[in-house]
């Protein structure tokens, strides 16, 4: 099977506004494109299209890509290409797997502990998305989604539970990019975190826990199919 290329030129939103270094801000805006599909899996990289967008020189760029490639996100073939990397359904389950996880044990803690404060954190955050679903605005509902889900995390008091959640996640959350335009789906997704947000408030680890698994597995449900229906965004396979 011959590997199919897109080449296209870098949709990238500028570093100025940005913080950290020269080469943290270039790793920023080419890892929002890629997660948010303005690239999507495939895309040829060109350092000089990149450099010449936002304004950098090719020292930044260079490791801005070397970062992406150990986010798995970017592949490196020296003498050949840089491109955006293929999905592959099987670090997509194993991304969810360990996610699920995590989150499992994570929302069960909260809801032993969870403070008056924190728990209007999330009802605020479950307001917030249901106003975003009355807009049609899908953008931001997928980052009130993603607030939601890291203050469940840092709601253990574990640092480091939020980054590890994260890494894992990765290529699950740039496939749902997929998904959550879909009718009915950002519906289900609200109600599926109300049903969170209420064992929270019940004071009901076991609820939370069941509450939480059953949103995460009606992701990856909807994730599967994807490698048959658009198979052009998978990692092809061997000959």
């Amino acid at each position: 099977m011959t590997e199919a290329t897109t080449t296209t030129r870098p949709v990238l939103r500028e570093i100025n506004d940005m913080t950290g270094s020269l080469a943290q801000r270039v790793y920023q805006s080419l890892k929002e494109a890629i997660m948010t599909l303005e690239l999507p899996p495939g895309t040829v990289l060109r350092k000089g299209e990149i450099c010449s967008q936002l304004g950098v020189s090719r020292s930044p760029a260079t490791e801005a890509l070397t970062r992406l490639a150990a986010d798995g996100l970017v592949d490196v073939v020296p003498q050949s290409a840089t491109r955006v990397s293929y999905f592959s359904m099987s670090e997509i389950r194993e991304g969810a797997f360990l996610r699920e996880a995590l989150e499992l044990a994570a929302v069960e803690k909260v809801a032993r502990e969870c403070t008056a404060e924190q728990l209007a954190q999330l009802t605020r955050s479950l307001r917030l998305q249901t106003l975003l679903v009355e807009d049609e605005d899908y953008a931001g509902f997928y980052e009130a989604d993603e607030d939601l889900h890291h203050m469940i995390m840092a709601f253990t008091g574990y640092a480091r539970v939020g980054t590890f959640a994260a890494t894992a996640w990765l290529q699950v959350d740039r496939a749902r990019q997929l998904l959550l335009p879909t009718p009915g789906r950002i519906l289900e997704t609200v109600e599926e975190h109300r049903a969170v947000i209420d064992a929270i408030r019940a004071g009901d680890p076991e609820g939370a826990r069941h509450a939480m698994q059953h949103h995460l597995s009606k992701l990856i449900v909807k994730l599967e199919p994807l490698e048959q229906e658009q198979p052009a965004l998978f990692r092809p396979l061997p000959a």
